[in-house]
């Protein structure tokens, strides 16, 4: 039998449970009052499956608050809960996803499965409600008197412990939904809900949304067993958007207000706050060409709007949203922007800006503010790109900002409403994701997973042939300074060894950093492959010049710099330099198809897993930021398709795809199938009837990495004997 503590590490294991990145909580939330931190564990049993826990800081015991199998029923989801789900990509996982607490700490909404449950601390749970329609969206209010959650496109309200109501109208046409978001938001803009309470639950605001105008396509969910044909609203680039509408209401439903959102319709609504005190909503409304965003300041009385301020893109760039923005008390607002090239912070007060972080460094998110000593606390890229740290400033009397997290570790973190408490999350590439709670200096209060390397983690058996990466930069083509990370099986002198180049490339990404970079990498090298990447032009975290190189030019400055990636591999003696295998998922499988198409016989062999084949059949908000429409701007499309030139592809080619994936829809694989086809192009194809643009789940992605596997060997991308 095999040495316990030294295992060979499998793709099988590698997707099976416990899961080896060991406890990593989902959703960590204080409560209000900051005594409990809620979190969601996964089963040992089913690293899918999911439970609510929550810490009492005060005796320091953890407890499982619901234990989702003994709620769950295994009804199926609705299909609009199915597909807000993969927007948010957690389709593949079960019990409880999500939660929200009460304003007073002592108890937790729980969706599962549709119904929705109210789990007190103490154990009590209760049932609230029991329908065969799911409740989409479910929250408590802001003073925790209401539960309110949207059923049949309508925002459904009640007092907690009495039976909710619809509170909007009841209009004929299905394309009509209220408190909803529209599918952009979600997949686009990283807001899931419609509908917002008034900190006072005196009112809500509420999202009106018509799909009429947006046209249809017939997507098939191609299953083993047959075939669902689904007829859904999909905003293609350069077509019509949803009609939106934002609205005031009551808690009934009653005194209805509609929103001035200006006389353009033609606009995105992307974020909506209410103030502090409850006298005004603040909407940010975004052009179709999102070079603009305006802060309306609204009178929730009447509905009228007026711009606060407003945000312009560089030339030759676009608006990044961001979450990193907080209304004060005192009037003032706290706000993200990347005016002087890189992403700051900066205070709005009496209409004037005060700059308050600065430097070629980015912020990457507003963790959260303490108003009664006015400091605010962030994660940003100052001290390291590849590791991002905590800080603190006065945001009174900014200054440099104090660190407060190890260099050895990258970070993130959250904070309890109040700004008191950090929960700060870290990895390195010798430790899996940790998790602790610090107070404002830093310091480790108490660990909430410390997921240690001892004994008992799920990973120690393969420690023995655990690879750190090693760090590098080349230059681009034109001469920009690229990352890149390199993971290296044992070398043995004299022999060259084949490389597992995986790369993204799409925009608002970052693939190397010095994060724990999972089990699978290490399962790739155990193979006795190397594995690389290397993050080129157009990905984040670098400023406005280094990602604006891709406006109107996707597929073409990521494709030279992920080149010269290879050709720097190319270089170094223990490379075969006739086994660089590409491999890329949803953006990263359009690279795959570019770079192919760009360099035959640059690389070995490609994989492109749900890859884009031409941006006309992606969506308006991601397309157009950076493509602009294809009726002003088609030579751009023309360039960026994979279309044109796929009779170039020249060596070996796995295409893979999801046949109910409708992100990025199947028919962009059966467009590429056609057309190399017509060309006589050969090429392997693996499709997976059900799945989605994930292909989640313990079987699919072991096959799926058997499969990449099995066709590196039969095309002689192999390690050394």
């Amino acid at each position: 039998m095999p040495d316990k503590q030294h295992q060979t590490l499998t793709i099988a294991r590698v997707f099976a449970s416990p899961s080896l990145d060991g406890r990593t909580p989902r959703l960590p939330k204080l409560s209000p009052d900051g005594r409990y931190l809620a979190v969601l564990r996964a089963r040992d049993s089913d690293r899918e499956r999911y439970d609510l826990w929550a810490y009492d800081r005060q005796d320091g015991q953890w407890r499982m608050v619901v234990d989702s199998e003994k709620l769950g029923s295994g009804r199926e989801l609705s299909e609009t809960e199915k597909m807000q789900r993969e927007r948010q990509r957690i389709a593949g996982l079960k019990g409880i996803v999500t939660y929200d607490w009460s304003a007073d700490g002592k108890s937790i909404l729980v969706p599962i499965e549709g119904d929705l449950y109210l789990a007190g601390l103490d154990g009590r749970v209760t049932r609230l409600t029991n329908s065969p329609e799911g409740e989409l969206n479910p929250v408590l209010s802001e003073t925790g008197k209401y539960v309110s959650f949207v059923r049949d496109r309508r925002l459904w309200t009640g007092l907690v412990g009495s039976e909710a109501k619809p509170v909007t109208p009841h209009e004929a046409a299905d394309t009509v939904h209220w408190g909803e978001a529209e599918f952009v938001a979600q997949e686009e803009m990283a807001r899931y809900t419609g509908y917002w309470w008034s900190p006072t639950d005196a009112r809500i605001a509420v999202e009106r949304f018509d799909e009429a105008p947006v046209g249809i396509i017939t997507r098939a969910a191609i299953g083993a067993s047959g075939t669902k044909t689904f007829e859904q609203r999909y905003p293609a680039a350069g077509t019509a958007n949803v009609a939106v509408s934002l609205f005031v209401i009551d808690p009934d439903g009653g005194n209805p207000v509609k929103v001035d959102l200006g006389s353009n319709p033609d606009i995105y609504l992307t974020r909506v706050d209410w103030a502090p005190d409850g006298k005004a909503l603040y909407v940010q409304r975004v052009d179709r060409g999102q070079t603009t965003l305006d802060m309306l300041k609204v009178d929730p009385a009447t509905g009228a709007s007026t711009v606060l301020f407003s945000e312009k893109a560089a030339p030759r760039h676009w608006i990044n949203l961001s979450d990193s923005y907080r209304f004060l008390d005192d009037g003032s607002v706290i706000w993200w922007s990347e005016r002087d090239g890189f992403g700051h912070l900066y205070r709005f007060a009496d209409g004037k800006w005060r700059q308050l972080t600065k430097g070629p460094w980015v912020v990457e998110k507003l963790a959260g503010v303490d108003q009664a000593s006015h400091r605010l606390f962030f994660t940003a890229t100052k001290d390291d790109l590849l590791a991002p740290q905590v800080y603190s400033l006065d945001y009174l009397k900014p200054g440099e900002p104090a660190r407060l997290t190890d260099l050895a570790f990258a970070n993130h973190a959250s904070m309890d409403k109040h700004g008191k408490t950090l929960l700060v999350g870290r990895s390195s590439p010798s430790q899996p994701p940790q998790t602790y709670l610090a107070d404002q200096t830093g310091k480790r209060l108490a660990w909430v997973e410390e997921n240690k390397l001892d004994a008992s983690h799920p990973y120690t058996p393969y420690l023995a042939s655990h690879r750190l990466p090693q760090f590098g930069t080349v230059k681009g083509p034109d001469g920009t300074t690229l990352h890149w990370l390199m993971i290296t099986p044992p070398l043995e002198p004299g022999k060259r060894y084949p490389v597992f180049f995986d790369h993204y490339g799409g925009p608002h990404s970052q693939e190397v950093t010095k994060g724990w970079g999972g089990a699978l990498v290490q399962a790739i090298v155990d193979k006795g492959y190397i594995y690389f990447e290397i993050d080129n032009r157009g990905s984040s975290n670098r400023g406005v010049e280094f990602e604006k190189a891709i406006y109107r030019d996707m597929g073409g400055p990521e494709v030279a710099d992920q080149k010269a990636g290879a050709e720097y591999l190319k270089t170094l003696p223990f490379v075969d330099p006739h086994k660089i295998a590409l491999f890329g998922w949803s953006y990263g499988g359009y690279m795959t198809l570019k770079q192919m198409e760009a360099d035959p016989g640059e690389y070995a062999a490609g994989i492109a897993v749900a890859p884009v084949s031409r941006w006309q059949l992606y969506d308006t908000f991601y397309t157009e930021r950076y493509m602009g429409q294809p009726q002003t701007d088609a030579a751009a499309y023309e360039k960026s398709s994979t279309l044109p030139d796929a009779a170039k592809i020249a060596d070996p080619l796995l295409l893979i795809h999801g046949m109910s994936d409708d992100n990025v829809v199947f028919t962009n694989s059966t467009e590429i199938i056609a057309k190399l086809q017509h060309d006589e192009v050969p090429f392997e194809m693996m499709l997976y009837p059900g799945a989605t643009h994930a292909i989640a789940g313990q079987q699919l992605r072991t096959h799926l990495y058997d499969t990449i596997f099995a066709f590196l060997a039969r095309h002689g991308v192999t390690p050394p004997k």
